[in-house]
């Protein structure tokens, strides 16, 4: 048994994506249905959960949009779809002001987050998850309100399992809604689940050969339905190996007011990480996003260990929304002090003498501007506008800090064109099937691992696939 149900717009995802996308639908006269995995009423997902930053590639969505094309480019390196940078930018700016003319309020977060757009009221700064009654929450509780108030139904408790084609056009989606078997008929299909950050076979996949190493930074629903869905009915798929995270301590997978924050990004960044042989295996000078994919591509992404000293620890440990300093020791993280790099060896139970060498390589390179020459080699120009560079590991206490990977969501996703449209591995786009925030790739990645900005992502190209379906779908109302 199961019910029929019809729609013009039909929506996968409750998050920021989906309700953009079915407030832009709905207002323009479509009847809008939005299919939600979470039965709650505050059911979790990343929108929910968010610290509220709107941001594109760390600058104000108001910066004009070749300022933001440029932030982007500089970001990624250059490697994002050229057509969807363009539009992200060119839309920033009405996008922000179509979320504040929908009743949501944002502050200026001042010096830690560069000034940019804060939901209010604000997360607390405090270590650990604060997301009741703020930020997110209150955001996605107004646009839910605001969708119903126009006819749009948000169905909770109902997980997308199957797009339903005819003739070559998407025209619904089959679902659950525990054992009752839904099926949803309408003009046009939009996917905005999120990524697949809590999906363990995918990440093993494509990002980490263990998963249950990694820290799930996220809500934990983020399963790539969505992604699954259309995969079966011929779409393409941008680079799906990078994700958004930061480096955590590893008492993060036990202790959850380690997470979202504190981060060791920026003692990282400053000193180094080692794996359990004590040799560098990435280039720090990315800077945490970066780094963070790299502990997770380590055969024991648990194995790594950041390696720094007090000077740093007083300086670069001090910086960022709820720094490591003193945050960390305030959560109950390790910290692990000795007088000598032997004794630090010897407390973190690595080799002593390839730690030793390690470092003498590194204070080598630091003293004599000569990063090229190490292994890996490290880099100074990462645009990020509150990096680290590089420090002598030299006063002590010498410190280390065992890591741990913090997977919030995944970069890659389904290819989509300018409208927001999927598009076939064919190349053309697939007719009534748009898509939208982390289900969609081609914005941010890359070999630099370039981060571009998650809500506003999901704020921009949910509007811009809830315009695209409604004019496909033509409801009569329009």
């Amino acid at each position: 048994m199961g019910q029929d149900m019809n729609a013009d717009v039909v929506i996968v995802g409750g998050g920021l994506a989906g309700l953009a996308a079915g407030l832009t639908a709905a207002a323009g006269g479509a009847r809008v249905s939005v299919l939600e995995q979470g039965a709650d009423p505050r059911y979790l997902c990343n929108s929910r959960i968010t610290m509220g930053v709107f941001q594109i590639a760390l600058n104000d969505m108001e910066s004009g949009a070749a300022a933001l094309v440029g932030a982007i480019t500089q970001a990624t390196r250059g490697h994002v779809d050229p057509a969807l940078a363009e539009r992200y930018a060119g839309e920033a700016a009405n996008s922000i002001r179509w979320l504040r003319a929908q009743s949501i309020r944002l502050i200026r977060g001042g010096a830690a987050a560069a000034n940019l757009g804060v939901l209010s009221p604000p997360v607390l700064r405090r270590p650990g998850l604060h997301w009741e009654g703020r930020a997110g929450d209150v955001m996605l509780r107004q646009l839910t309100g605001n969708l119903e108030q126009l006819g749009g139904a948000l169905h909770r408790g109902v997980r997308a399992r199957e797009l339903v084609m005819e003739g070559g056009h998407c025209v619904g989606v089959v679902a659950t809604r525990g054992d009752e078997t839904l099926r949803w008929r309408g003009g046009a299909v939009v996917i905005a689940d999120g990524g697949f950050q809590a999906n363990p076979d995918l990440v093993r996949q494509h990002i980490s050969k263990s998963p249950e190493k990694l820290l799930q930074r996220n809500a934990g629903t983020g399963r790539g339905d969505g992604l699954l869905m259309a995969q079966a009915i011929g779409a393409d798929v941008t680079e799906l190996e990078y994700f958004y995270g930061h480096v955590q301590s590893r008492d993060a997978m036990h202790n959850a007011t380690l997470w979202p924050y504190p981060t060791m990004d920026f003692p990282v960044a400053a000193g180094m990480a080692v794996d359990a042989q004590a040799e560098r295996f990435t280039d720090e000078g990315l800077a945490g996003v970066a780094i963070a994919n790299a502990v997770a591509r380590l055969d024991d992404p648990l194995g790594a260990i950041a390696i720094f000293d007090q000077a740093i620890w007083e300086a670069s440990a001090k910086t960022y929304v709820m720094s490591a300093n003193p945050f960390l020791i305030d959560a109950g993280g390790t910290l692990l002090r000795a007088d000598t790099i032997a004794e630090l060896a010897d407390r973190t139970g690595l080799p002593g003498d390839a730690l030793a060498r390690t470092v003498a390589d590194y204070n080598h390179a630091v003293e004599a501007n000569e990063f090229s020459k190490l292994t890996p080699p490290r880099s100074l120009d990462h645009p990020h506008p509150w990096g680290s560079r590089p420090m002598p590991i030299r006063q002590p206490p010498f410190v280390a800090v065992p890591l741990c990977a913090g997977l919030t969501y995944t970069m890659g996703g389904l290819k989509v064109d300018p409208q927001a449209r999927v598009l076939h591995t064919q190349g053309q786009p697939i007719t009534g099937l748009f898509a939208a925030g982390g289900s969609i790739g081609g914005l941010e990645g890359g070999p630099y691992v370039g981060y571009t900005g998650g809500l506003a992502k999901a704020l921009v190209f949910g509007r811009i696939a809830g315009a695209s379906a409604l004019a496909l779908c033509k409801p009569k109302s329009h």
